[in-house]
């Protein structure tokens, strides 16, 4: 491997030469596989190494995206965070790669892993432009994975959890060729946001990721977002009789990926919750990861002890699920009671709590509040004190500024954060009534100081904030002025299994 090219337009990779842009002080290799292309039979297999190439691929141009249908979330254009969908073609397990276009020294490497319920998203969503990393003397590495039933289900004679896979596999080929990058492959910060987040934590919980990185920063994700393997079963079940086959893999492999996205919407609604495990996606989606023992256990046991941790949510999650339907100023406490019902096992005992702590709240603004938890706050928490036990650090973030957007409705919610972290805030199609960000001027220095956190993170494992135990659960409340609260919502994720 020719470790002296970073600072040019072409790379020797261990597969072949790649050929980037040169775009203002910036390097950009697109669409770079790090896995063959999962076709047919392979879509359900574990990820394999992709085939040399002769001559010089060309890394200009973005690539296809992982198959999935098109996904909205009621009257917000969530595009720039989704992308455009799927666009076809075979070779998608790929990365994109940013870098300072000239320096001599190895320069920390972040992986992002994006968001999008386990079955959307993919590496061509504005919002994931990691020039300001590049800036920032950064290297940035985005990745697709196979996602939904490809993906994520739950096959007899396939290897689980195949996305998360996937994302190992791309760290796997971060180690041997982002020093051509000018990374430096001792020092990787594996990110992800929303159900990237939560498989970030399946891997930092993964034996076989041990090594891979060093640093975790998850966005809005659950250290106890896995489904069992008795309730990933019911999906199982159910996607086997829509597609009339038997639910083993060697039937799925000959079924086109027009028809597996196709089905997806057959698989909505399934009730998950168990006699002993409530629905930790409290019906949003039919996938996750699927694992024995939930991340924030594997890492009370002492998975990921050696890796620095920074965790976070946003301090209105739920807003997302509601306001875009009109269903947030709309509930009532018969929705309250529902959304404390789908997600606990005690319900009356958690709306008490949720009630007690915020007496001025609205029903819709107490659903959210629960809805968000159940989805990220609790398991967040958990993940925090699990490894708030180890050597490595652990910090502990809540993003509090509001988007106007819908009115004012959508304020602080999932994926707000996003924008603010890769620096992007001045994107057209982030800006307006019915977009993320809202047609009000965020805070001038907002995004440069948190993306600036988010590298002093990476760079030397510090964010700028006091670190977190379980005396004191230090958070930074991160918003038009920051202060590190000691644990907010305290009483309500104590009311949390």
């Amino acid at each position: 491997m020719n470790r002296n090219h970073h600072a040019a337009d072409t790379v020797v990779t261990t597969q072949g030469t790649v050929r980037g842009l040169l775009r203002d002080g910036t390097t950009v290799f697109l669409n770079i596989p790090y896995a063959a292309p999962p076709t047919g039979a392979a879509r359900f297999a574990a990820p394999r190494p992709h085939a040399p190439w002769d001559g010089v691929r060309d890394a200009t141009e973005p690539g296809p995206t992982a198959p999935q249908a098109e996904r909205r979330l009621g009257s917000l254009d969530m595009t720039p965070y989704f992308g455009p969908g799927w666009i076809p073609g075979e070779d998608f397990l790929t990365v994109n790669v940013w870098t300072p276009a000239a320096s001599g020294e190895r320069l920390p490497v972040m992986v992002f892993v994006h968001g999008g319920g386990f079955v959307a998203g993919s590496t061509r969503s504005e919002v994931y432009d990691g020039a300001a990393f590049a800036r920032d003397g950064v290297v940035l590495v985005t990745l697709n994975y196979r996602l939904g039933i490809a993906g994520f289900l739950d096959l007899p004679g396939a290897p689980a959890n195949r996305g998360l896979l996937d994302v190992i596999a791309a760290l796997r080929w971060v180690r041997e060729n982002i020093a051509a990058f000018g990374g430096d492959p001792a020092r990787v910060t594996l990110f992800g946001q929303s159900a990237g987040a939560t498989i970030v934590g399946g891997v930092l919980a993964a034996p076989e990721a041990e090594g891979l990185f060093r640093r975790v920063i998850m966005q809005s994700g659950s250290g106890l977002g896995a489904f069992t393997p008795e309730q990933a079963a019911r999906v199982t079940g159910a996607a086997a009789h829509a597609l009339g086959v038997e639910p083993h893999a060697d039937a799925f492999a000959g079924i086109p990926d027009r028809r597996l996205v196709e089905v997806m919407s057959e698989l909505s609604g399934i009730d998950l919750q168990t006699e002993t495990h409530s629905d930790p996606l409290i019906g949003l989606s039919p996938f996750s990861i699927v694992l024995d023992r939930q991340p924030a256990e594997a890492v009370a046991a002492g998975r990921g002890a050696g890796v620095d941790l920074l965790v976070g949510t946003n301090a209105e999650e739920g807003n997302l699920y509601l306001a875009p339907f009109g269903n947030l100023s709309t509930s009532t406490a018969a929705d309250v009671d529902a959304a404390a019902a789908r997600s606990h096992p005690q319900p009356a005992r958690l709306v008490e709590t949720y009630r007690k702590a915020r007496p001025q709240a609205s029903d819709g603004e107490l659903r959210s509040a629960i809805m968000g938890d159940a989805l990220f706050g609790a398991g967040s928490r958990r993940l925090a004190d699990a490894h708030a036990g180890s050597a490595a650090a652990t910090y502990r973030y809540s993003f509090s500024w509001r988007s106007n957007a819908l009115g004012g409705e959508l304020g602080a919610t999932h994926a707000v954060e996003l924008p603010f972290v890769f620096d992007v805030t001045d994107l057209p199609r982030l800006r307006g009534p019915q977009a993320l960000l809202g047609p009000d001027e965020p805070p001038s220095d907002l995004a440069a100081r948190m993306h600036a956190a988010w590298v002093a993170f990476a760079t030397a494992g510090h964010p700028g904030w006091d670190r977190y135990d379980t005396g004191r659960r230090a958070t930074m409340r991160i918003g038009g002025d920051w202060s590190v609260v000691d644990d907010p919502h305290g009483e309500e994720l104590q009311a949390w299994p």
